[in-house]
């Protein structure tokens, strides 16, 4: 039995754990557990318990210590990783299509037969902890957290993913089961796989390894953050340089205008020399190296953000200069010449990173644990292409705009 190409294959086991399968062409599959459980979900005095589970899975499960689950993935060549956002985990691996069952019983072991022994839990908090320091030493990562504490005031979504030094210490192996028992819920819980092995042998090492999970379904509700106050804040973290981030709340992932706002980030400050902040701040005027916006949208909310950081005597103009951009996307509308000449670099941009199969997994696996469904890159295009100037004009003046914009600096 063959597949065909691309072609995707759902299916949900009746403890309630989906799978989501797409066929491809390589020898090489990529194979996971994608978790609904993140930050947000943590008290704040635990805060970093997601993170520290992510890492502290490997240490050691029911039937395998640390080293034989390294040894399940590297004896047969493969590679294994994991990371935690504010709303999910991962954890997945690639590998020869031959060992799809052999990870696949390890995820399992992981995931759901974790032991969290002490000895092994130690050390990895070290390793924690040096994390963080390394992160705190970069302001261009570190100010990323700060503002998101600045935007999402009050709420888990403003903790840090990696947790502090403070709230690390009342973290311990019973609160880490106590959290997985709680957040680890069968009903949000996607097993996704990529390969060149038929959906038929899929769905079978699914079921034998999967099937007998018990279920276990959520039974709490995430609450929205409330209204961001715009605002201007200093901090005092003694850079060289100035770091600037400015932005606000934006669309959560299931809004209907999601896309036309991520062709509008793409436009103003995406990964293309051309973007209008690029051309603005760094080659007509020399004043940054780096400047980028992004745009996160998160499963009930979502932020923008546009960041760079440059010397002292220049920071006053590089402002002008983003809120003249901003300004210019507000008052008028793109002309459609140049509007088809972004769209078709923006689809460039995502059949390039539709060629990379890692990304294209956790894409998957992403789509299927929100939406139930895991479409094509070209399907998502098609939403994006529809997108008029006259969308991006109004999303401008809606989002894009003074009284939802809060200024963060790193002095």
């Amino acid at each position: 039995m063959t597949t065909p190409p691309c072609e995707t294959y759902y299916h949900t086991l009746d403890n309630g754990i989906r799978i989501v399968y797409q066929h491809t062409d390589s020898p090489v599959a990529y194979v996971g557990l994608m978790v609904g459980a993140g930050t947000r979900d943590e008290d704040p005095d635990t805060n970093g318990m997601a993170h520290y589970i992510e890492h502290c899975v490997f240490k050691g499960t029911r039937d395998l210590t640390a080293g034989a689950i390294i040894n399940k993935v590297e004896d047969v060549g493969g590679d294994i990783n994991a990371y935690t956002t504010k709303e999910d985990t991962t954890f997945y691996a690639a590998t020869l299509t031959n060992h799809i069952g052999r990870i696949t019983s390890l995820l399992k072991q992981m995931v759901f037969l974790p032991t969290f022994p002490k000895k092994e839990t130690d050390k990895e908090m070290g390793v924690i902890l040096d994390e963080i320091e390394s992160y705190n030493d970069s302001p261009s990562e570190l100010i990323y957290d700060d503002f998101e504490n600045i935007v999402f005031d009050q709420h888990s979504l403003s903790m840090p993913i990696l947790g502090t030094r403070k709230t690390l210490r009342h973290i311990n192996s019973q609160k880490a089961l106590d959290f997985m028992s709680r957040c680890y819920n069968t009903d949000n819980i996607v097993y996704f796989c990529r390969t060149e092995a038929p959906w038929h042998t899929v769905l079978h090492i699914a079921r034998r390894y999967l099937d007998d999970i018990p279920e276990r379904r959520r039974c709490f509700k995430r609450q929205a953050p409330q209204p961001m106050k715009a605002g201007a804040f200093e901090y005092r973290r003694h850079t060289h340089q100035i770091h600037v981030m400015l932005g606000g709340r934006a669309y959560p992932l299931t809004h209907p205008m999601q896309m036309p706002f991520y062709l509008l980030h793409n436009i103003l400050g995406g990964s293309s020399l051309s973007s209008m902040l690029n051309l603005n701040l760094r080659e007509r005027h020399g004043l940054v190296y780096t400047i980028e916006s992004n745009y996160t949208p998160l499963s009930d909310t979502g932020y923008w953000s546009i960041y760079y950081a440059a010397e002292k005597e220049h920071i006053e103009q590089c402002n002008q200069l983003v809120e003249q951009t901003l300004r210019q996307l507000r008052d008028n509308p793109i002309p459609d010449s140049r509007l088809r000449k972004y769209k078709q670099r923006l689809r460039g941009q995502m059949a390039i990173a539709a060629q990379n199969q890692e990304n294209n997994a956790l894409a998957m696996a992403k789509n299927m644990l929100y939406f139930n469904h895991a479409p094509l890159w070209t399907e998502t295009f098609e939403r994006i292409e529809q997108t008029t100037a006259r969308q991006l004009q109004d999303l401008a003046n809606e989002l894009l705009c003074p009284a939802n914009t809060t200024y963060l600096y790193y002095l």
